[in-house]
């Protein structure tokens, strides 16, 4: 099926609905090393013009990769839920984006629609959004997840503490982890990633996290970012693994160059639920994706990179996990160029997450060879704030020394609470409070030396 639009007297054909999404997406750079972008910015309008007429419905009745071919296609269509999909069954792509913008596309409507949506919907209708609109929309969605600390809720912002090491040194590792539990980090969850992907390694410092969660009574959960069969093996041996973690995609074939199958993601699930190791939830699972991984792998089947992420999120959705994150800056700007389009990425990435049903959170990030600065997480971060993300990852001084690349640091989380009002999950914030680490205020105490109230776990940490 063909698409066509006129534009200043100018006829625009496109051949399929893949390239009528591609020519449609803003620039960036991995679409035009993909060859899939907009050859003007007239084609780009014009591919909008059509978008907007779209129905909704076309895209479960042809699928941008085959059904056939590919275990994301036939996850997304085999768990499509008609009945939430019903009230806007009938809609467009552009009036779908009308409705999302109206006072009637509150929290409770958006929360009933997302087991009807499918991330071509979602991807599509971002296309036609200004970066306003994807911050309106995204805000409205609420979506609650729970292990020991409670993420999502009204008025919090949770934080990934990041404490990572080039060569895994519980030392180093605990020098950084002091810092940001002095900085109030860590709600969402404490997480490395190791150096290696060594079973001793990854258990070391799963018993390093654990002895100071359990010790010490912190209500958070700790993560170490190994493949998801190192996780699997281990907890068959009783180490003490709350999340497990993986990186995904959104096609068969990337997911297999990540050495990842639905049926192992399944595996480690039930393994992980059986542990029954949460408090207050049982989302025991921990994803992040990143725009241009399909592409990287060669695995993108002709789809546009924003499409093709945002087909990640099913595969998460299937899991309900308790943390989902973009590293939005984290492959390169071969596939994002510039802080321009990394924000844009962004929002995108957190607004087609939010609709889906996903706890959405950001690396806030970019690497050395891209062109962005700090400025520009500063204003990634303040937008995502108050786009209403779960969480960010925050790292000492913004700098990992150990991925090399930049992101947001401690300090950076508790402007972003500052200036929004908002506060750690109610249990870490409880905690906080219950050694004297806030002030009147509910912002973090300045106390020094011996006096201060982690001091004790600092000694400990350098013993």
């Amino acid at each position: 099926m063909s698409y066509t639009s006129v534009l200043g007297g100018r006829h625009h054909r496109f051949d399929t609905l893949a390239r009528l999404l591609a020519a449609a997406s803003p620039e960036r750079s991995g679409d035009r090393l993909a060859g899939l972008a907009a050859a003007s910015e007239q084609e780009r309008v014009a591919a909008r013009w059509a978008l907007a007429d779209v129905p909704l419905a076309e895209f479960l009745a042809e699928p941008l990769i085959p059904y056939e071919t590919d275990d994301v296609t036939r996850l997304i269509l085999d768990t499509h839920d008609t009945a939430a999909f019903a009230p806007v069954a009938g809609l467009t792509v552009g009036e779908f984006r009308e409705w999302l913008l109206s006072p009637g596309a509150d929290a409770g409507a958006l929360a009933a629609l997302a087991p009807g949506l499918t991330p071509e919907m979602v991807a599509a209708v971002s296309k036609l959004m200004g970066n306003a609109d994807l911050v309106a929309v995204a805000r409205k969605v609420r979506v609650v997840t729970a292990f020991r600390s409670t993420i999502g809720l009204s008025g919090r912002l949770a934080t990934r503490l990041q404490p990572n090491h080039p060569t895994d040194d519980p030392a180093g590792v605990a020098a950084a982890l002091l810092d940001g539990l002095l900085l109030g980090s860590g709600d969402a969850v404490i997480g490395i990633n190791p150096a290696t992907d060594s079973p001793k390694a990854v258990r070391d410092l799963l018993e390093l996290l654990d002895g100071v969660i359990q010790r010490y009574a912190i209500p958070t959960q700790s993560c170490v970012l190994c493949h998801v069969t190192t996780s699997v093996d281990l907890m068959s041996r009783g180490a003490p693994v709350d999340l497990v973690f993986q990186s995904i995609a959104g096609t068969q074939a990337a997911n297999a160059s990540f050495g990842v199958t639905l049926g192992l993601l399944d595996e480690a699930y039930e393994a992980a639920l059986a542990l029954e190791r949460g408090t207050v939830g049982r989302n025991v699972m921990y994803f992040e994706t990143g725009q241009g991984s399909a592409l990287s792998a060669g695995a993108h089947h002709g789809v546009d990179q924003q499409t093709v992420e945002a087909r990640a999120y099913a595969v998460a959705r299937r899991y309900d996990p308790l943390l989902v994150n973009t590293v939005v800056g984290f492959i390169g700007p071969e596939y994002l160029y510039d802080g321009r389009q990394i924000l844009r990425a962004a929002l995108e990435d957190h607004f087609c997450g939010k609709l889906l049903g996903l706890p959405m959170g950001l690396d806030i990030c970019y690497t050395n060879h891209a062109d962005a600065d700090d400025d520009d997480i500063a204003t990634m971060l303040t937008m995502l704030g108050v786009a209403g993300a779960s969480f960010v990852i925050c790292t000492p001084g913004g700098d990992d020394i150990m991925l090399n690349y930049q992101s947001a640091s401690y300090h950076d989380a508790l402007y972003l609470r500052e200036v929004l009002g908002l506060r750690p999950a109610p249990e870490f914030e409880a905690w906080l409070d219950s050694i004297g680490l806030l002030d009147e205020k509910g912002g973090i105490r300045e106390t020094t030396g011996a006096a201060h109230p982690l001091t004790a776990i600092g000694k400990e940490l350098a013993a």
